[in-house]
Order: C-alpha cells, then sequence, then structure tokens
C-alpha cells in the first residue's frame, strides 16, 4: 500500500480516535498542556516532559510471572472497544493511536500475532524501515524486552512526532560523521559510532533499505559477539527518514532499570527507553521532574548505556565481522 495511502489512513483513525473515545480526547489534551523543560548535555539537547499519565509505563512489571498474570494489552481481545485499528503490513500488524501519549501523534504497530518482543527475525528492521518510509513524519522505535518495553511478550514498534526528539535533527546531518567515527561506508551511505551526544551511540544513514539492512546485521553480530550472549542485545533503536535517506539509531545497553529506580526516598521512577535515549524524557512524577537536572540526566545515560570499554570490543567485532564477510 502506497505510503500516502497508509498516512491518510492513520491520520483518519487519529482524528476518529480523538472525537469518539473520551480517554484518548482527554489525554492528548493534557498532553498539549505539559511542562517542557530543556537541559544541556555538551551541544546535545534533552527536553523533559512532566506526563503522569506515564506512570503506567514507567512502573510497569515485566517480569516472568508478571506477565503470565496479566492479560495482553496489545492482544486485540482484550483491548478496549473504542480502541480502533488500521491494518498495515499485508495484515501483518496493526496501527492504533496510543491512548498513554508521549507525542502530539503517538501510534503503537504491534504484531497480528501474540508473538515475543525481538529483533531475531530479520524481517523485522526490514518492516521498521518500510514503516518509517510510511510515516514520513514519525520517528519509529523499538524498545528491547530488557530495555524499556512494557510488553515484552507481544512484539510491537511505537512511532511518534519526529519533531518532539531532539537527537534526531542533532545527528542527521553528514558533518557530525567524521571519517574516523565511520566504521564503514560507500556512496550509499555510512555506519560510525558517537558519544558526542552523551551518550554511547551506532548511527546508520543510506540511501537503501538493503544498505542499512546490511550494517544493522553486522552490527548485531558484533553486539552479540562482545556480549557474549546468544539472542538478541540490550538495545534501543530510532529509525526515521531525513531527505530520503534512512536513518537507523541504535542505542547499546547495559542495564534495564537505574538503580534508584522506585518512588520511594532518593529514588525516582524512570524507566528509559528509546524515547529517552532520543533525548525526550516523559517524567510521570512532580517530585523527580523538579530534582532531575543536566548532571542527574548525564548519571542515568552513564550508568544505562555501555561504556568505552563494551563500546571498544562492539567496534572491534564488528570489524572482525565485516572482514569475515568480505572474506
Amino acid at each position: 500500500m502506497a505510503s500516502s495511502t497508509i498516512s491518510r489512513q492513520v491520520q483518519e483513525l487519529r482524528q476518529r480516535q480523538l472525537r469518539q473515545w473520551p480517554l484518548v480526547r482527554d489525554n492528548y489534551a493534557a498532553l498539549e498542556q505539559a511542562q517542557l523543560r530543556e537541559l544541556w548535555l555538551g551541544d546535545s539537547l534533552v527536553v523533559l516532559q512532566h506526563n503522569p499519565e506515564r506512570r503506567r509505563s514507567a512502573a510497569a512489571r515485566v517480569d516472568a510471572a508478571a506477565l503470565a498474570a496479566r492479560p495482553c494489552f496489545l492482544c486485540r481481545e482484550h483491548q478496549p472497544a473504542e480502541q480502533e485499528t488500521v491494518e498495515w503490513g499485508s495484515g501483518r500488524y496493526k496501527i492504533q493511536v496510543n491512548p498513554y501519549p508521549i507525542f502530539p501523534v503517538h501510534l503503537t504497530v504491534s504484531a497480528s500475532a501474540h508473538t515475543p518482543q525481538s529483533l531475531a527475525d530479520p524481517g523485522r528492521i526490514t518492516d521498521m524501515l518500510a514503516l518509517a518510509h510510511d510515516l514520513p513524519d514519525c520517528v519509529v522505535f523499538y524498545n528491547g524486552p530488557q530495555c524499556g518495553a512494557s510488553a515484552p511478550d507481544h512484539f510491537h514498534f511505537q512511532a511518534g512526532s519526529m519533531a518532539m526528539l531532539p537527537l534526531c535533527a542533532e545527528v542527521a546531518d553528514d558533518l557530525a560523521w567524521p571519517d574516523e567515527c565511520r566504521l564503514e561506508g560507500n556512496e550509499e551511505g555510512f555506519i560510525a559510532f558517537s558519544q558526542r551526544f552523551g551518550r554511547f551511540l551506532f548511527f546508520i544513514k543510506t540511501a537503501t533499505t538493503v544498505q542499512a539492512q546490511l550494517y544493522f546485521a553486522r552490527l548485531q553480530l558484533a553486539m552479540m559477539l562482545a556480549t557474549g550472549q546468544a539472542g538478541e542485545p540490550m538495545q534501543n533503536l530510532l529509525c526515521w527518514i531525513h531527505g530520503g535517506d534512512c536513518c537507523l539509531a541504535v542505542f547499546p545497553r547495559r542495564k534495564h532499570r537505574p538503580a534508584c529506580y522506585g518512588e520511594g526516598e532518593g529514588q525516582l521512577l524512570l524507566s528509559p527507553a528509546s524515547t529517552e535515549m532520543g533525548g525526550l524524557w516523559a517524567v510521570a512524577s512532580d517530585r523527580d521532574y523538579g530534582l532531575l537536572d543536566a548532571q542527574r540526566i548525564q548519571a542515568l545515560y552513564d550508568e544505562l548505556c555501555v561504556d568505552a570499554a563494551a563500546a571498544v570490543a562492539i567496534i572491534d567485532n564488528y570489524f572482525k565481522t565485516k572482514q569475515l564477510n568480505n572474506g
């Protein structure tokens, strides 16, 4: 289905849900009044958003026992009658308005079948790139099962208004990626790494989805080799289209939640995921919103994202993987 058709269907879906579903109407109206505060980590912008409705996500229990005890809220049979769907990907996914938004346009794109959150199937990253093309004003994001996904038992992406994520604009300029930061590249694009934005990330920018998929596959193998673990590495992903190019930011993680996680004295109710990696922190607690400053945000990035030694291990393994593939 053409990109313009999907965009139109999603716009119409959103308009209907705002008219017909009081929960959606009230929560998006509240979002328009949300307090925002800017912090700077060097040259990188972080925006704090006071958003009490995000408590259910930040406080979600995602251990095996809790998941087994609750109905899956992404399965159709457990969703509110008011929640409508636009099918996408030949029926493999359903696009829905997220009733607890961070963005003015906030969508959940979940698999039609109840299947675990995992990028082990290479078709998933292909779908993510295709979804970014079909939703050109949005950034598509993926939270790993141990990196912020509140439904790790049901595969899903999310998508939100690209203009709200500061990092998308910060990394899109080719000048931000000098040759010494690039792992490889050609006339179609490149893959590079950086920590200049306050957190370590890999960035893929290519003219074709095929090239993006190749770089991502090599990176995934390098991350797995660096950790010595089978299965998907801990990560958050952001994907969007800039000037016709595919952009994919990958944030390797080492922890799910910070040591200070909680609601008691000295704790913060924060479960950072892809949007926080992109520079938008949705903060549910009044107290936490007032306490957070640039120093605390930097400390959280340092705790949750890979350190320099782990980053070097990933980079070394990327070059080994590339040599094996080329050999």
